[in-house]
């Protein structure tokens, strides 16, 4: 076996049609076996040459979705949580992408396998870079073959670059992860007027910043199928990253941060990725906690500790937060904080802002595709932002390690 590529896309059909327009001239043969469409595919060799032979097999979830689901309903489903958990007990050097291939792995809804049964084709490289691309792929890729880049089992991108291998090396900055807008967005059809007014609004406010718009993107949740974390769910989350935020930037040790959300009752909400950084808050892991500072910033405001979630063209400064709204401290008590807080801004004020960065988050990563760095905005910022706003509306009821920044 060459590799397993793994996809959000599903399409027997498409990974057919592929084959047989890369070469016409093959002796094609599909069937199914226990579960797998195949594809033989024979390509002679001429009067000197030999013939050479591949197998593709394929598979896909029986619901295909946007999450893995806590039963498995397909033998893949069962695979895809092995993957996740191997996945997440490697090492890396990079923590950021470890993160955002686990969020990919949970929308995986297909794999295939490429088995060289005979003989070498020169061109199986450039035939897996095309699959690879047209399905925005994942592949799990052996050693020695003509698109590894590891002594061992380990994982590649669309465009065949490193993801991750068993020693946690890693050879790109980010790694997309789309995910259809059938499985989620609903009836574009049956909108409510809150969340078609939300988008031509925040499409005004795009449009007058010089921004992209996407004129297709999906309107987000509407108020009546929305649910905002509670204000003391909201101000336990903001405490726990003021005092993650605090090691990040080497303000204090790590073991005073533990010692002090265990004394005042924070460790029960403290994530385990939280606790991971904690217990060993590498120089790597302090720089990607350091962003953070936008997510407290994000929470601050929805709690109405800060005024205004300013145009993301510069970063946050916690320190324009007075003192005393601030939930943590020397000699203070977070819980003072928290008791404190009984309302916050309206479902409408937060759905507005949620919309708006995922309009903003679409163009920057668009810019980012196209090769070109967008101008006038900060993406990180964006992200950031995004990633807590999606938290405050529940975004498809994920926890705060597994936030889904989707465009």
């Amino acid at each position: 076996m060459i590799c397993t590529i793994y996809s959000h896309n599903v399409g027997f059909d498409t990974i057919k049609e592929l084959i047989l327009s890369s070469f016409p001239k093959g002796n094609t043969v599909i069937s199914n076996q226990d579960g797998f469409d195949i594809i033989d595919l024979e390509i002679k060799g001429g009067i000197l040459g030999s013939s050479k032979k591949i197998k593709i097999s394929y598979r896909e979830r029986l619901k295909p979705s946007y999450q893995i689901p806590e039963i498995n309903d397909s033998a893949l489903t069962a695979n895809l949580k092995g993957l996740y958990g191997y996945v997440d007990s490697l090492p890396t050097v990079n923590e950021k992408v470890k993160d955002l291939f686990l969020h990919k792995i949970q929308t995986l809804n297909c794999e295939f396998s490429i088995i060289q049964e005979k003989g070498e084709l020169k061109e199986l490289k450039t035939i897996i870079g095309n699959i690879a691309n047209e399905f925005d792929a994942v592949l799990f890729v052996q050693p020695d073959t003509a698109i590894s880049k590891s002594s061992g089992q380990h994982f590649l991108d669309k465009n065949l670059n490193l993801i991750i291998d068993g020693e946690g090396n890693c050879e790109i900055d980010e790694l997309d992860v789309k995910i259809n807008s059938v499985y989620f967005d609903g009836d574009q059809n049956e909108l409510e007027e809150d969340q078609k007014n939300r988008k031509e609004n925040n499409e005004k406010i795009l449009e007058a910043k010089g921004i992209k718009i996407n004129k297709h993107l999906p309107c987000i949740e509407s108020e009546a199928e929305t649910t905002i974390r509670t204000p003391k769910e909201i101000a336990q989350r903001v405490s726990v990253l003021a005092m993650t935020n605090l090691v990040a930037f080497s303000s204090i040790d790590p073991d005073v941060a533990i010692d002090y959300l265990q004394s005042y009752n924070l460790w029960d909400f403290t994530t385990e990725g939280e606790k991971e950084f904690l217990e060993d808050p590498t120089d790597d892991k302090k720089a990607q906690e350091t962003w953070k500072c936008e997510g407290i910033w994000t929470l601050m405001w929805a709690l109405k500790k800060v005024e205004n979630l300013d145009f993301p063209d510069a970063f946050c400064n916690l320190e324009n937060i007075s003192p005393e709204d601030y939930p943590v401290g020397p000699d203070k008590d977070p819980n003072d904080f928290i008791n404190a807080i009984t309302s916050i801004r309206s479902k409408s004020e937060i759905l507005d802002a949620d919309d708006l960065y995922y309009r903003y988050n679409w163009a920057c990563v668009d810019e980012r595709i196209n090769g070109r760095e967008i101008e006038g905005i900060n993406p990180g910022i964006v992200y950031e932002r995004q990633y807590a706003l999606n938290w405050l509306i529940n975004y498809m009821g994920q926890d705060w390690d597994s936030i889904s920044c989707d465009t």
